[in-house]
């Protein structure tokens, strides 16, 4: 069916089991063209009817279980491990592990890790299960490979907004294993150590620092235009997992300390149009997902910025001494 092991057993046995009459259906993005024929699945085994979610899926931090409360008796959500928070719908998470067809590309990663001897290996959730392998091949090529947890994340696991689990790790390089350049630059801006990114999809190793530069030049012009704000306005998010209302209330009290004015306004989807209305604003601080403000800045009229962003422009914090935001569960 696919490159993607769904654990279908596991979830007509848990059906099954609870005796659920409804099932919700979650995918993130690149998952969703597989939504109809897993769903196909439950109802052909078990007589239960699906729901599948079609609306954006931006990690475990964005659950359907709001929208599905009343509806089903039972989610199952893709692509993700769960965060430490509570559901409003009984969730059986999947994480949807890639099946690569080899793993010869480390072989050519050993090239950029010369004179290296300690790695902290690191991957996302549809990777998790290479990293033994990955660890064993680096060790048998007489690295040291170091892993550890972090705060609401597995061994050698990084999310878009959780980096806790290479904070503080005795390591002189990190090699990432996975495609795309967001993680590695959330690994490269909290530890300030080199990043070599082993992408099987592209069939590349490459390393994170043009990257790195390209992006915080960037991040230095929205700051330095941001500088000049005299009206904020404070992001809130209404999903479960983004939610940091004390932070945005703590983030208008410091703007207000400077003379300058700050409005809270709780969005559910962060968006262009959602803002069109407030163009009154000179800047925009997202307290919701950290990727928003980083990975999406082309497309806003006005600067976007990151708590951390927002510390820089009142002077509370030195550009050296810039930060990814994160989420602490």
């Amino acid at each position: 069916m696919t490159n993607y092991q769904f654990k279908i057993d596991e979830i007509l046995d848990k059906i099954r089991s609870m005796g659920a009459k409804v099932v919700g259906l979650q995918f993130p993005e690149g998952l969703k063209v597989h939504a109809t024929e897993i769903a196909r699945e439950i109802e052909n085994e078990t007589g239960a009817m699906v729901l599948i979610s079609g609306d954006p899926c931006y990690g475990a931090c964005d659950i359907a279980d709001v929208e599905m409360e009343g509806l089903v008796d039972f989610l199952v959500h893709f692509g993700h491990t769960p965060l430490p928070i509570d559901h409003k719908v009984p969730t059986f998470f999947v994480e949807a592990h890639y099946q690569l067809e080899s793993m010869e590309i480390l072989k050519e990663s050993l090239i950029h890790l010369e004179g290296t001897e300690k790695i902290g290996l690191v991957t996302t959730t549809q990777h998790l299960h290479l990293l033994e392998d990955a660890a064993r091949f680096l060790e048998e090529n007489g690295k040291q490979v170091l892993m550890k947890e972090g705060k609401g994340t597995l061994k050698g696991q990084v999310l878009g907004c959780n980096f806790s689990s290479v904070h503080d790790l005795p390591v002189d390089t990190f090699l990432y294993l996975g495609s795309g350049n967001f993680h590695p630059l959330g690994i490269k801006l909290s530890t300030k150590k080199p990043v070599i990114i082993v992408d099987p999809y592209l069939n590349q190793v490459r390393d994170i620092d043009e990257f790195a530069d390209r992006i915080l030049r960037i991040r230095f012009a929205r700051i330095t235009r941001a500088s000049e704000a005299e009206k904020f306005g404070i992001l809130v998010s209404s999903k479960g997992g983004q939610s940091r209302w004390e932070l945005a209330k703590v983030l208008k009290k410091m703007i207000y300390k400077e003379g300058k004015e700050a409005y809270l306004i709780l969005l559910d989807e962060i968006n262009p149009p959602s803002l069109m209305p407030f163009m009154d604003l000179d800047a925009f601080i997202v307290t919701a997902c950290p990727r928003i403000a980083i990975d999406d800045s082309k497309m806003y009229e006005k600067p976007l910025l990151t708590p951390q962003e927002l510390e820089i422009v009142l002077g509370r914090r030195d550009w050296e001494d810039y930060e990814m935001d994160e989420i602490k569960y």
